[in-house]
């Protein structure tokens, strides 16, 4: 296991190393650069130059490229142009904002995934599972942003309901912060559930369907285990597998629903943070943000592969 495990990290660490290289020069090649975005379009092209060579961005990009991984691996990931502060403390500044929503989202869209899924997978070949169904693919094929601007003329303009975006005045976990915070995370957090839940639970009801199917299913009906039970204690535990893979590999498309999520709610969360540096071309800090969604991925496929091993034991009629 330990064999498999450091077999995947290597390989997945090429591939991050490849995807900042490739991000890296990327960002190079665009036109304009973080000098305009300082000074305005209209900057002289002289004081452009001087700001670029203050910054160091006259170098020859090789060079910029291995400063940068040095400065990495002494646990340093630049200074910010735009923002004027350290990258690794603007992150934090908005990871925790970034955590909450994410995690949020994500355990609602599996609970209710896991619900749909069962109820659908029970139904097959019924009318009630070709509506789910349809449902389903609707939901999902719903862009971020209409989804959210729904929500938004809804629910907090129609009847003002809930806050439109941002977080508000609180800045803390704590006592009336707690709640305020909690009011303007609900319209996010559903925009970005919904078609997370929406994908997850066909996956997941087809995954119960094949479960039904099976000898093990046929054989504890045989023997009298009520409909529940069997679903709950049977179908459910080795249904599971397949969708903890399909939520350890979606990692990287919460991030991009994060990010419009983020940007049409004006959330301050690291989308909507890397939005702003990628309008301002920051380079330091939308590198550092596209290194950390990397190694979230790797995280969430390795966290869904020892899960799955967990979860990979025989099927039990007691």
């Amino acid at each position: 296991m330990l064999n498999v495990i450091a077999k995947r990290l290597a390989n997945a660490t090429l591939s991050l190393i490849g995807l900042v290289t490739l991000v890296f020069f990327m960002i190079f090649a665009t036109p304009g650069g973080p000098a305009y975005s300082i000074l305005g379009v209209h900057a002289s092209p002289a004081t452009v130059a001087a700001l670029n060579r203050q910054m160091g961005l006259n170098r020859p990009i090789a060079e910029q490229y291995l400063t940068w991984w040095w400065h990495l691996a002494h646990g340093n990931l630049g200074y910010s142009f735009t923002e004027h502060a350290r990258v690794g403390v603007l992150i934090l500044s908005y990871l925790r904002n970034t955590v909450v929503l994410y995690s949020a989202a994500t355990v609602l869209a599996v609970v209710l995934a896991i619900i749909v899924g069962l109820f659908q997978g029970a139904m097959k070949g019924r009318l009630s599972a070709t509506i789910i169904g349809g449902t389903q693919i609707a939901l999902y094929s719903l862009p971020v942003f209409f989804l959210g601007t729904v929500l938004i003329l809804v629910f907090a303009i129609d009847h003002a309901w809930l806050p439109p975006g941002g977080v508000g005045g609180a800045t803390s976990w704590s006592g009336k912060g707690t709640l305020d915070l909690v009011r303007h995370m609900v319209l996010p957090g559903l925009t970005l559930a919904i078609p997370i839940t929406a994908a997850l639970s066909r996956y997941f009801g087809r995954q119960v369907r094949i479960e039904y199917d099976r000898d093990y299913v046929r054989a504890a009906r045989a023997r009298g285990i009520p409909p529940v039970r069997l679903a709950l204690t049977h179908v459910l535990r080795n249904a599971l597998r397949p969708l903890v893979t399909l939520v350890g590999m979606m990692v990287p498309q919460i991030f991009v629903g994060g990010l419009l999520t983020e940007t049409v709610f004006n959330y301050p969360g690291l989308g909507w943070l890397l939005w702003r540096s990628a309008l301002q071309q920051d380079y330091p800090t939308l590198t550092a943000i596209v290194l950390l969604i990397g190694i979230l991925t790797i995280l969430g496929n390795l966290a869904a592969d020892l899960i799955n091993s967990a979860l990979d034991v025989e099927t039990r009629y007691d």
